[in-house]
């Protein structure tokens, strides 16, 4: 059989990098969109784009010619592959970016929130011993308490739901019931529902989400929820949600679990209840 001629990864985004690696990990356009909370036309346009750069006729074959050339094991600096074509239609607006490798952005987290954001386990967070501070958070009045709305003008067109919803409410125990709300552009509903104490054991998730179907909490203040979503004992993301002194606006930024540099984003909900 005549060899394939090797593939420059040097071309592509991060963007397109990820979303090859998910595609030679056996996953569709379908489910790719679903984990990383985009469309399937986004996803479909960036495999087109990466086909085009590389002339490779078919997703699939260079999924898997660059899998062969084991690029994911490298330590790909993914900030560099992003071109600033690649999100021409992001608006640079303080508190959202789309790009890889922005760890900076997540200074202005609490302390605490960022070190259990970044070490979370290659699976779930190992459970824990509920700690007094994190009792007293749960106890005492928390401005995460409420419904919030994503502030979804700020995410580009071709990945924009029409809503998502996000209602806290604590429970006696000390810790969240949670109930999120997804509406498709097209008006299909995604809900996911759950309550989870504070100690960071995973607990079963409801709903129809089918990307995710476990969730831990840890509050190491009262302004800031570390979320991390997982399935099949696999971690999905890791969230921190946190709220503004003036308690109307919750930043929530995504880490998700990828090899090498993590995609962080981050979104704005509004309060609405």
């Amino acid at each position: 059989m005549p060899s394939q001629p090797p593939v420059s990864p040097a071309a592509l985004t991060g963007k397109e990098l990820e979303i090859l690696r998910l595609l030679a990990g056996g996953h569709t356009v379908k489910s790719i969109a679903a984990g990383l909370g985009r469309s399937e036309a986004s996803i479909n346009e960036r495999l087109r784009e990466a086909r085009r750069k590389t002339g490779i006729g078919s997703s699939r074959e260079l999924a898997r010619l660059l899998d062969a050339q084991k690029i994911w094991d490298k330590n790909i600096d993914l900030s560099q592959r992003d071109c600033p074509g690649d999100h021409a239609s992001v608006p640079h607006t303080q508190g959202f970016e789309w790009t890889k490798g922005r760890i900076a952005m997540l200074i202005s987290l609490p302390a605490a929130a960022l070190g259990l954001a970044l070490s979370a386990a290659t699976v779930m967070p190992q459970p824990a011993v509920t700690t007094q501070a994190a009792v007293a958070n749960a106890e005492a009045p928390s401005p995460l308490a409420g419904r919030w709305s994503l502030d979804v003008a700020r995410i580009p067109e071709e990945e924009r739901p029409r809503a998502v919803t996000i209602i806290f409410e604590p429970v006696a125990s000390g810790g969240w019931h949670t109930v999120v709300t997804i509406e498709a552009p097209d008006g299909a509903l995604q809900q996911a529902e759950s309550t989870a104490a504070l100690d960071g054991v995973a607990v079963p998730v409801s709903g129809s989400m089918g990307f995710i179907n476990a969730v831990s909490l840890r509050q190491p203040e009262a302004n800031t929820l570390v979320m991390t979503l997982g399935k099949d004992g696999k971690r999905v993301s890791t969230r921190v949600y946190t709220v503004a002194d003036n308690g109307k606006t919750m930043t929530e930024t995504i880490v998700w679990a990828a090899e090498g540099m993590p995609d962080i984003v981050t979104t704005t909900f509004n309060r609405v209840g």
